[in-house]
């Protein structure tokens, strides 16, 4: 998880800072549009860093007004369903287990560098 850790904490941290010192001037939620609210793409690209915030070793309980809106993006029934594709998100629930989580990420080290060895092989030939 170092490699990860290296480059996520910095980025994750900026991110948190940025958005936690935005958010309070917000006037709503998410952006109001006429008669209804919508989330914009740099919220949904925020969400992921902000929702993974734990594996990068980032508390955002530190920033009470991120905290705030990863839960209400996460509310979202778009943002809900879209988080489990591919995949199951599962990280949430990771973070509360030390132990799955150091599977977890032993696992996603390893496809990286699997990765990345196949990679170098066919940039090779």
């Amino acid at each position: 998880m170092a490699c990860w850790t290296s480059i996520s904490q910095p980025t994750t941290a900026r991110t948190s800072w940025v958005r936690s010192a935005l958010l309070p001037v917000s006037i709503a939620p998410f952006v109001r549009h006429s008669h209804h609210s919508c989330i914009l793409h740099t919220d949904l690209a925020h969400w992921g860093w902000i929702a993974a915030a734990g594996w990068a070793g980032i508390d955002i309980d530190e920033f009470p007004t991120l905290k705030a809106w990863e839960e209400r993006m996460a509310a979202r029934p778009g943002v809900e369903k879209g988080r489990h594709v591919p995949d199951p998100h599962k990280i949430k629930e990771l973070l509360k287990d030390k132990a799955k989580m150091d599977e977890y990420a032993a696992k996603s080290r390893a496809w990286v560098q699997k990765g990345m060895k196949e990679d170098a092989a066919k940039s090779q030939k």
